[in-house]
């Protein structure tokens, strides 16, 4: 799957940055400059990718 970034600006002014191809919180760091460059953050919603690969690395520290 390819990583991309996605940048929305709505009419308002608003901004929505939304990774997707990213596992866990690689996302978080693949962001980091378009955000910083945005401005104050005012929300994040996770995915389901960023939860799955968390989860995926829980259960092989548990068993380690």
């Amino acid at each position: 799957m390819s990583k991309t970034i996605e940048i929305v600006v709505t009419p308002t002014g608003q901004t929505h940055v939304q990774t997707k191809g990213f596992v866990g919180s690689d996302c978080r760091q693949a962001s980091r400059f378009i955000e910083q460059a945005l401005g104050r953050q005012t929300g994040e919603e996770l995915t389901a990718e960023f939860h799955q690969q968390a989860s995926q690395q829980q259960s092989y520290q548990q068993r380690h």
